[in-house]
């Protein structure tokens, strides 16, 4: 099974590198990206673990980026995690998200929720603070009974603890992508709701594929993304988006698995390159 979705506790997950690794094994999975968000801090342990046990490990990231005044998710896969363009991307972006998780703090705070900084922190253990951390802080104080429920009543998007984040333009994290010798695939399109013109804008500055295979997605508008990947030349992609199972009790590694011949489409995409 070949799976180019996951995260572990460098980004939002809420597996260590070697634990996504081993339950990836365990679920029969044979390739896997990691994909954590805005960080390639965990793709050196990701591939040590992978050898050890087998797996061919897809380096990646994913990108927080904004198109057409949208938030929209670029998948890196195939990436040099030492490129010097995504390595200090990757650190200005765990600056930026410490300061975010200052505020969204603070702003719990001031909604009556005491909770402090050194809180998260202890609960991310060294990892890009990101709002499931906080989240957890919540569940700990029992403030909320799950992460679900956090994300619900106040760190969703728009809900009263929420901050915004900082985000580059899609365009030019596909670029920065490619410069790092990887390929640049739109996530869970099905969510961010892209208009069809926005995404051939995407499709013309460069964008490789479509994650048209995802948990989130039903049928029909995997025939949608389908025909729309076919029609500009994007490759079909696939990946559980597995969190953890607290996080996305719903998904699981390798629910939804890549056909080998549209893999191979994208490895060789990611060959161009190099």
């Amino acid at each position: 099974m070949i799976d180019l979705h996951s995260h572990t506790t460098a980004s939002d997950g809420e597996h260590s590198p070697e634990e996504l690794l081993a339950r990836a094994r365990a679920a029969g999975v044979t390739t896997l990206a990691v994909t954590d968000h805005d960080t390639v801090k965990a793709l050196g342990r990701a591939q040590a673990a992978a050898e050890a046990l087998g797996i061919r490990l897809v380096p990646g990231i994913e990108v927080s980026s904004e198109a057409a005044g949208r938030e929209v998710h670029i998948l890196g896969h195939f990436v040099n995690p030492t490129e010097p363009g995504l390595a200090g991307f990757s650190d200005r972006l765990g600056e930026e998200r410490a300061e975010r998780m200052g505020r969204m703090v603070a702003q719990m705070n001031q909604l009556g929720f005491p909770v402090t900084l050194q809180e998260v922190e202890r609960i991310a253990a060294g990892a890009h603070l990101g709002r499931p951390h906080l989240a957890r802080a919540l569940v700990e104080r029992g403030y909320v009974t799950s992460i679900r429920e956090a994300f619900d009543r106040f760190l969703g998007d728009g809900k009263p603890g929420y901050v915004d984040r900082f985000r580059v333009s899609a365009e030019d994290a596909i670029s920065m992508l490619h410069r790092a010798g990887g390929t640049a695939t739109l996530a869970h399109p099905g969510s961010s709701k892209v208009l069809p013109h926005t995404l051939e804008r995407l499709a013309k500055a460069g964008l490789d594929g479509l994650e048209i295979f995802h948990p989130d997605h039903v049928p029909s508008q995997r025939e949608a993304f389908l025909r729309q990947a076919d029609a500009l030349g994007l490759v079909p992609t696939a990946g559980s988006d597995y969190h953890g199972p607290r996080v996305t009790p719903d998904r699981r590694l390798g629910m939804v698995s890549l056909d080998p011949s549209h893999f191979a489409r994208l490895v060789a995409r990611a060959a161009s390159r190099r």
